[in-house]
């Protein structure tokens, strides 16, 4: 079982360094697949936590802090709220959240969503999408679209991104700690996720150098990232999470 949250880590790791985003909402409907919602949310938010720090670190340097400020102070809170509410939400509630998110993250990927988040409207929009990822976790692919609306591009998306959801994801880890979400069994699984996606995160740059040395994105990338989460909602779907 340790070899595949290694997997699941690494795999992970890589697709979000290569699409950009999507591979901890993949790494959460995968966990969900084999443990459930509750136990997948346990695992997932202490090592998406390490990730994005991680991330935030590196690029301290070119974080937009006016919308970072703005964002924190709604997501973070909103997390909080989102992670108590975890704990009394019906299995079946939580995996019908992961789907609808699944299905926005690829809408989105396809232009068929779009969105426009006014500068004075960053705050209740972190609020909102705060509360969202941690009741369910997978909703932290609607930061993106947000920040992308607010004019970021290039490494200052990255690093505002990363550190918007550091905030969310510390709300998530008090709210499911406060609800005793974090059992002893789930110790070992968690650590084997977290080493993974810094490898995954390293394999990913490698591969990303490669596949784009012509300055341009391929289109193959972000269609094995979204038919790997469609793969992942289709095995929870039919009863595996």
């Amino acid at each position: 079982m340790t070899l595949l949250f290694l997997v699941l880590g690494l795999g992970a790791g890589v697709l979000t360094t290569l699409a950009g985003q999507g591979g901890g909402l993949l790494l959460l409907l995968a966990c969900s697949a084999v443990l459930g919602p509750h136990e997948a949310l346990a695992i997932t938010a202490p090592a998406l936590l390490l990730g994005n720090l991680h991330r935030t670190l590196l690029f301290r340097a070119h974080i937009d802090r006016a919308v970072a400020t703005r964002m924190v102070a709604g997501a973070l809170p909103g997390a909080l709220a989102g992670g108590l509410l975890a704990g009394v939400t019906p299995a079946w509630a939580l995996q019908g959240m992961l789907v609808f998110m699944t299905a926005v993250a690829i809408a989105k990927a396809l232009g068929l969503v779009r969105f426009q988040v006014p500068t004075n409207a960053l705050g209740p929009a972190g609020l909102v999408v705060g509360a969202m990822t941690g009741t369910s976790g997978g909703a932290g692919v609607l930061f993106a679209p947000v920040l992308l609306s607010a004019g970021l591009t290039g490494k200052a998306f990255v690093a505002t991104t990363s550190i918007v959801a550091v905030a969310a994801h510390v709300g998530r880890v008090a709210g499911y700690a406060g609800l005793g979400l974090f059992a002893r069994e789930l110790i070992g699984p968690t650590i084997a996720v977290s080493a993974a996606i810094f490898a995954g995160n390293a394999l990913g740059g490698r591969l990303y150098g490669v596949i784009t040395a012509n300055g341009r994105k391929p289109g193959r990338v972000v269609a094995i990232e979204y038919g790997t989460l469609v793969v992942c909602v289709a095995l929870s779907v039919a009863g595996l999470g």
